[in-house]
């Protein structure tokens, strides 16, 4: 690993505009912004990282992991990379483990797990059980306080990478592809929904009671493994072996998710950790998404519990109709402002048991997309309780064609930053 003395050599290297331009240069806007603001790592020591094991030593940053820090990823860092630069697989977790031999302990109408079924089923639950741990100790990477971890260039990716926040703070994610790890050991849940429902247990990021949080200029998708083409499962459906692609939960504030790509994914964005966790979550999730572009998603654009969310500038669109884009949920509190979405607005709500909701000026294939008489319909008000102009600065892109020529051109790791 080759590590500068300070982060001014990084800086003087990465220029303005450039796409792997330093977080130093300029600052979020909306929730990031507030209060002491968000500034990651800059001033502390510099390291430039291509393995998951250099990555793994520099956010653990000679024994100091919440000093300020810049982390510069080249190229691709894969999760699954054991010390020794080989990839590590299912088998390589779980010798022996078996996704058809898993299955059919719940019978073929998969509705009831038996240990007995056959005489495998025990040891096909255990291996599930401990594979799966196996798997998450190996990919998830957990980004400590005052960091920046930035992309360089036009072409860094963490690939099957489970990055996680834990309580950190003033943390920067830039200019870095995701690929949402494969979980290997999903688990069926017979009772989750009127047919039962797969769960998979890894996010590409997830932010446990994280405060002032910026991810600027990434893109997150499925990649090269997506849902549709996994083995099939119950009711002639496709194994799902992803999870979200970003949830912020647990109490977390002050982030801000700005020019960046939601891509071919199911259950993007998820705010908020459950219904009943008002006791966490309650008066915090202060959440900024700005000038985004979500592509293929089916739902969670985002979904949210709680929190006071502005979704501004943001582009919606797909090649078929989603189930939904803006999921309102319990004491959820969303400012929608001058989105446009390219379907039906019909598609662009969907009530989860919250309440309010508020939208500015949205277009629906270039006409007004009148979502607050949506809402009106799905039994909310429009009185959110909030207005982001009350709470920090920001100009708002005033035209269809304005929002979409900036997040086509801007929005995504390895796009232009200005």
């Amino acid at each position: 690993m080759r590590r500068a003395a300070a982060a001014l050599l990084a800086g003087a290297c990465l220029l303005l505009g450039t796409p792997d331009a330093s977080a130093t240069e300029r600052g979020p806007v909306g929730w990031a912004a507030t209060g002491t603001g968000t500034t990651g790592g800059a001033g502390g020591t510099t390291w430039t990282v291509r393995t998951r094991a250099e990555l793994k030593e520099a956010l653990a940053n000679s024994g100091d992991p919440a000093a300020p820090k810049v982390i510069r990823v080249v190229g691709d860092v894969n999760g699954h990379e054991a010390d020794d630069g080989s990839l590590l697989g299912e088998q390589d977790y779980a010798p022996g483990y078996d996704l058809g031999k898993y299955m059919s302990c719940f019978g073929e109408d998969g509705t009831t797990w038996s240990d007995t079924r056959h005489d495998y089923c025990k040891q096909q639950r255990q291996l599930r059980q401990t594979g799966s741990n196996k798997e998450k100790a190996q990919i998830q990477l957990t980004v400590p306080s005052n960091t920046t971890l930035v992309g360089v260039g036009r072409d860094a990716r963490l690939l099957g990478v489970f990055l996680t926040v834990n309580t950190g703070t003033n943390i920067i994610v830039r200019n870095l592809r995701l690929e949402a790890p494969v979980d290997h050991f999903t688990s069926w849940s017979p009772g989750d929904g009127a047919q039962g429902n797969w769960n998979a247990r890894f996010d590409a990021m997830t932010v446990i009671t994280g405060k002032h949080i910026w991810v600027d200029h990434c893109t997150f998708t499925d990649g090269r493994f997506p849902d549709r083409e996994a083995p099939l499962g119950f009711h002639g459906e496709h194994v799902q072996r992803h999870d979200g692609l970003l949830d912020i939960e647990d109490g977390s504030d002050f982030v801000t998710v700005s020019d960046s790509r939601f891509t071919d994914h199911d259950k993007a964005l998820l705010i908020g950790s459950g219904d009943g966790r008002g006791d966490r979550d309650r008066g915090h999730l202060k959440v900024t998404f700005a000038r985004n572009l979500f592509t293929d998603i089916v739902q969670r654009g985002p979904r949210v519990r709680f929190g006071q969310v502005h979704v501004v500038n943001n582009v919606y669109r797909g090649r078929t109709q989603p189930l939904y884009a803006l999921g309102v949920g319990i004491e959820s509190a969303i400012y929608s402002e001058r989105n446009v979405f390219r379907y039906d607005p019909s598609s662009a709500l969907a009530g989860y048991g919250g309440e309010h909701f508020h939208d500015t000026g949205s277009w629906a294939d270039g006409r007004p997309a009148r979502l607050n008489a949506v809402a009106a319909g799905l039994g909310l008000t429009d009185d959110v309780g909030w207005d982001p102009a009350d709470v920090y600065d920001y100009r708002a892109l005033k035209s269809p064609a304005a929002v979409e020529r900036h997040v086509l051109a801007h929005a995504g790791a390895g796009r232009p930053h200005d």
